[in-house]
């Protein structure tokens, strides 16, 4: 499947070494401006539904996705896997992300 889950730390090596990975945020919009994960976009989970993503036009892209707890992560990461995303990495909550916010 297209969809993995992966630590914190592997999500911080990627973003550390790679600059094509796309970090999506999960979250609804006030939570995302309360503090994300720096050069992450916003798509909100429920906006993830059977219509094309704007946001997101490579289904090929590399994407890390996470959420608050990883509950919505994990959620959205299943169903941009059957909208045909063939690289999700998710890495859980930013309640756990011991790096940095902005």
């Amino acid at each position: 499947m297209s969809y993995t889950k992966i630590t914190q730390e592997e999500a911080k090596k990627l973003m550390d070494e790679r600059d094509d990975i796309l970090i999506v945020d999960v979250r609804n919009p006030e939570e995302y401006a309360q503090g994300h994960i720096p050069g992450a976009i916003n798509v909100p989970n429920p906006s993830i539904t059977n219509r094309e993503i704007p946001e997101l036009p490579d289904k090929n892209q590399e994407l890390l996705i996470y959420c608050r707890s990883g509950q919505r992560s994990k959620i959205a990461g299943k169903k941009l896997a059957v909208l045909g995303y063939q690289n999700i990495k998710d890495f859980g909550g930013i309640m756990d992300w011991k790096y940095e916010v902005e």
